[in-house]
């Protein structure tokens, strides 16, 4: 074979390659756009639009010295959130397998709701793009290599839900007055350093545990039963999220980097870890409901 009939079937294969990677993203943009439509679509009533220290009266301690640490007397609330991440992704319960990973996420607050858009280099040249989310009271999970290839596909009530709503409510720390009392969310004392933190979105009710440092910051927080995925089954499994680097964004105290890990009979075990790269805000208006 001469070298330009293999010369000819490299770029050939280096063609059909570049399409599908096109063609993969351009799908999978598509779908991420109709999870983000459904989202805001989803959206209610802001109901208090702005932040009043009055109305931690009665709160457990640590929770109260947390929203004076973080927040302003008077501020406008979040409504909603742009994120952006990098970071590592471990691919394997059994070793240590971490994969980079770049992401972008869309919240709500009101109603509480995510879109999770990753993509992580499983191999070289080899993405895979998923999908985690909260949108409408139903949870989430969508993964497929170059936006082509089916590897999870998951979404619905129950147990899914409630890891998703786990998911949102740990990282509220991001968009903090999403954590004030009010309808849908409530604080009760565990000790000086934590508290757990309950939300109920329609038939959705789950509740956290939070641990606050010598600062008054967010420090740790667990859940005793997350939904893990393991095969085609969700499996309740204790979970713990680990928060630091707190630094100042658009008048709000927030953590910038992150760790998530399983809690496991033979150990923790972490599998993602993350840094915030960019966030912004929309707060309530004057006028606005929803």
């Amino acid at each position: 074979m001469g070298w330009e009939i293999v010369a000819l079937i490299v770029l050939s294969i280096g063609i059909v390659y570049a399409a599908s990677l096109a063609f993969g993203a351009l799908r999978w943009n598509g779908k991420t756009q109709a999870l983000r439509t459904r989202l805001d679509a989803a959206r209610s009533s802001v109901g208090k639009r702005t932040v009043d220290f009055g109305d931690l009266d009665g709160l457990p301690a640590p929770v109260q010295r947390y929203f004076r640490t973080v927040l302003t007397d008077g501020q406008p609330v979040v409504t909603r959130a742009h994120v952006q991440h990098e970071g590592t992704f471990n691919m394997t319960e059994t070793g240590e397998q971490w994969k980079p990973f770049t992401s972008e996420q869309w919240v709500t607050t009101h109603r509480p709701g995510f879109v999770w858009n990753g993509r992580v280099a499983v191999l070289p040249g080899v993405p895979a793009r998923v999908h985690d989310a909260y949108v409408a009271g139903e949870g989430i999970l969508n993964v497929e290599l170059l936006g082509l290839v089916s590897v999870a596909d998951l979404r619905g009530k129950g147990e899914l839900a409630d890891g998703e709503l786990m998911r949102y409510l740990a990282e509220a720390s991001w968009y903090p007055t999403a954590l004030l009392p009010g309808p849908g969310i409530s604080w009760e004392a565990v000790d000086e350093r934590s508290a757990i933190a309950t939300l109920t979105d329609g038939d959705t009710d789950i509740t956290m545990q939070f641990a606050f440092d010598d600062q008054g910051l967010i420090e740790t927080v667990r859940a005793e039963a997350r939904g893990r995925t393991v095969g085609d089954e969700i499996v309740p499994t204790p979970w713990q999220g680990r928060l630091w680097n707190y630094e100042q964004r658009d008048g709000l105290l927030v953590p910038i980097d992150a760790e998530v890990a399983w809690m496991l009979p033979e150990g923790e075990k972490a599998y993602w870890r993350g840094h915030i790269t960019h966030l912004d805000y929309d707060r309530a208006s004057a006028g606005e409901t929803v």
